[in-house]
């Protein structure tokens, strides 16, 4: 067909069907929405991350609600968040999808009775689908050790500062977000001391150990002079050209160290978090203070590490004991 035909064809062809406009919320709830926005955001300080999550799963329970009838935050009633959670586990989602947005739908409406759109607050009585946590993965020490020599610091300044990150991550179990917010001001080089902010602006004071003091002071010394431009300001790690080091290029680059250390999964930089913190606790460590080197607002979340060890234990046992 020619280009002729072709016009003429597409002129004769159906329109596409437009896209449905996004369901209107009554005004009573989307203020309250914009409520909840404001405090996850400002109060709470969570993450944009979180924040889009949360505001995502609000806004399909409310858009729920006002099909049922609902016109404001005091017309949410058990019932109405129970047929909500119900209806979305229709769509198959991990029950962890669900436990996040019961979650959010209880925060919404202790919210709601908190700054007075609501006379009670049905979601405390809103359960939460059971999750089975599953184990992280981890390396063994000898793994560890081995990738904390693979960057080669003689290759360049990008060897330097991949040998200063690898040693930075397992030497405190930082976060990724948390690793590349940091800046030069950010060390303690006296004490060994490097002070990271963490969720919900939560400032911390992580130790570091030798190694990794060692490589970040041939960093800066060596390596990110040779980076550093006009613009880098007084970012601790940079990239290629200059700028703040982004948390995908330290994934990007993790996952390709680790594919060079043998029998080591692809667990990315959160893997040589969970490392970290399961050898601190094989080496002794105290589960307390596991918790604060991570930045856990709550035990139960280091707790898992615990059962890491308790797994690798009874590895070890079932090969080794003859009566296993």
């Amino acid at each position: 067909m020619g280009d002729r035909g072709v016009a003429a064809a597409a002129a004769h062809a159906p329109s596409p069907a437009p896209s449905p406009a996004p369901e209107q919320l009554p005004p009573a709830l989307d203020d309250a929405l914009a409520g909840f926005e404001s405090y996850l955001r400002d109060e709470r300080a969570f993450s944009a991350h979180t924040v889009r999550a949360y505001l995502g799963d609000v806004t399909r329970l409310l858009r729920h609600a006002a099909r049922s009838g609902v016109r404001d935050p005091d017309g949410i009633t058990l019932p109405i968040l129970r047929s909500w959670l119900a209806l979305e586990r229709t769509t198959r989602h991990a029950d962890s999808t669900l436990a996040r947005r019961a979650a959010a739908a209880r925060a919404f409406t202790a919210h709601a009775l908190r700054t007075g759109r609501a006379s009670t607050d049905p979601g405390a009585g809103l359960a939460s689908p059971k999750v089975r946590r599953a184990l992280p993965g981890v390396l063994t020490e000898d793994q560890a050790a081995t990738l904390m020599a693979v960057p080669d610091p003689e290759s360049g300044p990008v060897g330097l500062r991949d040998r200063a990150v690898l040693e930075v991550l397992y030497a405190t179990g930082l976060r990724v977000g948390e690793l590349v917010g940091l800046d030069i001001d950010d060390l303690d080089r006296s004490r060994h001391l490097v002070r990271a902010v963490g969720k919900g602006n939560k400032e911390r004071s992580v130790p570091l150990g030798r190694p990794a003091m060692d490589a970040v002071d041939a960093w800066l010394t060596r390596g990110r002079p040779a980076l550093a431009t006009s613009t880098s300001g007084p970012a601790l790690f940079l990239g290629a050209r200059g700028g703040r080091l982004d948390q995908r290029a330290v994934r990007t680059m993790v996952t390709r160290y680790l594919g060079e250390v043998a029998g080591a999964a692809a667990l990315g930089p959160h893997g040589l978090r969970h490392s970290a913190a399961t050898h601190l606790l094989a080496g002794g460590a105290d589960l307390r203070s596991v918790q604060e080197l991570l930045g856990h607002a709550t035990l139960t979340t280091t707790q898992i590490y615990t059962h890491v060890s308790v797994e690798r234990l009874r590895a070890s046992y079932e090969r080794a004991h003859p009566r296993a």
